[in-house]
């Protein structure tokens, strides 16, 4: 998954309008939240086939450490 294809799946994750990219603050889009991260959770597992824990996507502050987070390959 490429960088650009990660973040419009994110865009529609969060349900939002605002315009994301890599460096974008998640404390600045008022969409994410519980439900976005559950969302998060929920596509890592069944769609990427990673497991992550719950602190992980809290512990997120930009869209590019969700991308990191989603493209482990460990």
């Amino acid at each position: 998954m490429t960088a650009e294809e990660f973040v419009k799946k994110l865009a529609d994750i969060m349900d939002t309008d605002v315009n994301l990219n890599l460096s974008t603050k998640l404390t600045d889009v008022e969409d994410w939240d519980s439900l976005s991260m559950v969302s998060f959770f929920s596509f890592c597992d069944s769609k990427l086939g990673i497991r992550l824990a719950p602190e992980q996507i809290k512990s997120a502050l930009t869209v590019d450490d969700l991308f990191k987070l989603a493209t482990d390959k460990k």
